[in-house]
């Protein structure tokens, strides 16, 4: 497992522009898992104005790099495309000009969210004009998303896995790398696309209002409409401070606890016709591992031919519970439930009745159990199957 040492964001702003620093590494990995801890340290520097002297000599050979997007009110994505790009080496001394001037736009290297431009090779990436219509699956056919792309989607498509690499260390060509680069953008990077775009997830009206989401929040730091200053540089400074810290937590959070799931599960999915013929029952050695998504999305992967029905692992008491796999992460149907004429009973009641020695209980829903030692539970799980296998009408319930 690696785990990911967060450093100091430190941000410079003064009204046109935006200077913010850093060491060249974000992430750092630790060689010892002992001694693994997870740090943040924000140091905030805001000066009303910035010095005009530079952070460092250049010359004629060595121009100041520059990163375009729009002023007035911010949005979400283009914190986002500004902050990605400031993560990465080539950018990382960047200056953000923030500006609706062509004139301005043209001297900058990189432009996001304006300009009425997508051209990669020119490093332009707007998504606001007429004829834009593209999503990650338009430009990687590989890719399943079709949600229309913002700014910060254009920027995470095209620069996302150097970012990757150079915050995990992770390699080109490793696996883990592409596992995070999809995930990042299903559960981050894709909401604020589909929210600047103003696409819905579902049709109809919404029960209840999510007024939380990281868009909302960058939303908020923009002044209020009666506010006596309608400068937005401070917020817009606030807003990169607070989407960065979001971004590297949950990078974090995927290598150094999502991943190592994934890899705990795949083994066992793996290993699976060892623990039973059937090859639809999975044993984990030890509970706590979060197991759902990883096995769906494993199933696709390693190509299951039968679906798993059941999951085996030991509880905090040294116990074993056969948990049933639903039908999909979002539901309470089973592919397969422990057979009904169990369900509510318990313990010697319940040994007596399924025959199996060692059973403490199954619920009332059929989607759990429990026994005193790992071949019972699995025994209940064979039991279920066999039962199933005879009338094949209750293979889902």
């Amino acid at each position: 497992m690696w785990c990911i040492r967060r450093i100091a964001l430190n941000l410079k702003i003064n009204t046109f522009q935006i200077n913010l620093t850093k060491p060249a590494s974000v992430l750092q990995l630790l060689h010892s898992q002992a001694s693994c801890r997870c740090l943040l340290s924000v140091d905030v520097k805001a000066p009303r104005y910035m010095s005009t002297q530079p952070k460092r000599l250049r010359t004629a050979n060595m121009p100041a790099v520059k990163i375009g997007t729009h002023n007035g009110s911010f949005h979400c994505d283009e914190v986002l495309a500004c902050f990605i790009l400031r993560q990465l080496p080539e950018y990382k001394d960047a200056e953000i000009i923030r500006t609706r001037d062509p004139k301005q736009l043209a001297e900058c290297d990189i432009v996001v969210d304006v300009g009425g431009e997508f051209d990669p090779k020119k490093h332009r990436y707007d998504h606001h004009q007429r004829t834009f219509a593209d999503s990650f699956h338009s430009l990687r056919p590989e890719k399943p998303w079709v949600t229309k792309l913002s700014s910060a989607g254009l920027v995470y498509l095209h620069f996302g896995r150097q970012l990757l690499t150079h915050l995990t260390q992770l390699k080109e060509g490793d696996r883990q790398l592409d596992v995070l680069f999809d995930k990042l953008y299903e559960n981050f990077v894709e909401e604020v696309d589909a929210i600047d775009n103003g696409i819905s997830q579902y049709d109809g009206e919404a029960l209840y209002a999510v007024s939380t989401t990281l868009s909302a929040r960058v939303g908020h730091l923009n002044p209020r409409w009666n506010s006596k200053s309608q400068d937005t540089e401070e917020g817009f400074r606030k807003a990169m401070k607070m989407v960065g810290e979001e971004f590297l937590d949950r990078l974090e959070f995927y290598q150094s606890s999502w991943l190592p799931a994934r890899a705990v599960v795949e083994e066992a999915v793996k290993a699976r016709h060892q623990v039973d013929p059937s090859g639809e029952v999975v044993l984990f050695s030890q509970g706590g591992c979060p197991w759902k998504e990883h096995l769906f999305s494993l199933e696709k992967d390693l190509k299951v031919e039968s679906p798993i029905k059941f999951v085996l692992f030991s509880d905090q008491n040294g116990q074993w519970r056969v948990q049933c796999v639903p039908a999909g992460l979002n539901t309470f149907q089973n592919r397969l439930s422990l057979l009904e004429e169990w369900r509510g009973i318990r313990d010697e009641a319940l040994s007596k009745l399924s025959g199996i020695e060692g059973c403490v209980f199954v619920h009332a829903g059929g989607f759990i159990g429990g026994n005193k030692s790992q071949e019972g539970a699995l025994e209940m799980a064979r039991r279920t199957l066999q039962a199933a296998a005879k009338s094949p009408a209750n293979r889902s319930s």
